[in-house]
């Protein structure tokens, strides 16, 4: 989210993380911007010192809430949600941005968790609005889903907040646009492979998109390169890593994929475990990279599996970017009628603490 927030113009003041490699990248990357690396509850005392800031952002830990993990409450994680509403309380910024998982947004199971938040945002005398965005939607090659519950403190009327986001929408380029300029898995801007085998599932589950269902084994899907990636996962780095059909992406053959999906579906049987073609792979991190929108030259650091996390983890970009530049555009001029330009932006800029 930082990478977007700066790219939108907005000077971050200060950063919080608990993953060493996380802390790490961040350093590598952000010279002379200040991460804090370790507890969040033991730097809520140094937090206190951004009293004032315009904004303070972040995305307290999802896998208490979201459909992919255990969907519990109790999850330590899950309190993490709290502590983010309390630096709201010691920092009083002008906006807040706190970003979830879909699920959180929308499934009765959490209904008393948004009551919570929302009856917090109001007792600190916040305005808010909940939104539901897809990064497809604002130029990322990914169908991500996220929610952003963003409040402000002295902006009387936010009711055309999501009008607001309508206005930054714009096509996304396909999997394959973004990632065949690469070169193919092991070449030399595509080097981080991940070495996690392809095998055919015994018993495939069917669905009406080759590209849906599990006809192979794992959670990781195949890709299709002339659509949107999945959402890309924390857990990557093994058999949850998505899958490419390096032929079909970057020579022009058909896809193996949709003939085994089409033999399926007119009563073929499967395949023996091993018979996956060598063309079907997992996705590389240098491609991960690019569908996160991430720069290209973004250091990572730590080991592989590390680094998957860190991308899956984060918030693509370019969709943190469209939020830094709503807020602003509410904060700067609530009236504004069209997007600020990038040089007004930078004319105006605005402290973050997160």
């Amino acid at each position: 989210m930082d990478v977007g927030f700066i790219r939108a113009g907005v000077e971050v003041v200060s950063a919080y993380d608990i993953d060493r490699d996380a802390c790490l990248t961040y350093e590598a990357n952000h010279p002379g911007e200040i991460i804090k690396c370790g507890d969040i509850n033991k730097n809520l005392t140094d937090i206190r010192r951004f009293e004032g800031v315009d904004i303070i952002f972040g995305g307290p830990p999802c896998q208490g809430f979201s459909v992919a993990g255990k969907m519990n409450p109790d999850d330590p994680r899950s309190k993490l949600l709290w502590v983010f509403m309390e630096a709201v309380r010691l920092t009083r910024p002008r906006a807040f941005i706190c970003e979830n998982v879909k699920a959180l947004a929308v499934l009765d199971k959490w209904a008393e968790i948004r009551q919570k938040l929302f009856r917090l945002a109001r007792q600190l005398g916040y305005k808010y609005k909940l939104v539901i965005l897809n990064s497809s939607d604002f130029g990322v090659p990914q169908s991500r889903e996220r929610m952003f519950l963003i409040g402000f403190r002295d902006v009387e009327d936010i009711s055309n907040l999501e009008a607001k986001f309508d206005r930054y929408k714009k096509p996304s380029p396909t999997v394959r646009d973004i990632i065949s300029p690469l070169g193919v898995a092991g070449s030399k801007n595509n080097q981080r492979i991940c070495n996690a085998k392809v095998t055919i599932a015994a018993n495939p589950v069917m669905r009406r998109s080759p590209y849906a269902g599990m006809m192979f084994n794992g959670q990781g899907r195949p890709l299709n390169p002339d659509g949107y990636s999945c959402a890309l996962h924390a857990s990557m780095g093994g058999n949850k890593t998505p899958i490419i059909d390096e032929d079909h992406c970057y020579f022009g053959q058909d896809s193996w994929v949709e003939w085994y999906h089409s033999h399926l579906m007119k009563g073929g049987k499967s395949l023996s475990l091993e018979a996956a073609p060598k063309r079907l792979r997992r996705l590389t991190i240098d491609e991960s990279l690019r569908i996160q929108t991430f720069p290209h030259d973004y250091q990572f650091i730590g080991g592989q599996s590390s680094i998957y996390r860190q991308i899956g983890n984060a918030v693509p970009c370019d969709l943190a970017q469209v939020v830094a530049q709503v807020t602003q555009d509410f904060l700067i001029n609530p009236e504004v009628i069209m997007p600020l330009s990038l040089m007004e932006y930078e004319s105006k800029q605005l402290r973050l603490a997160i």
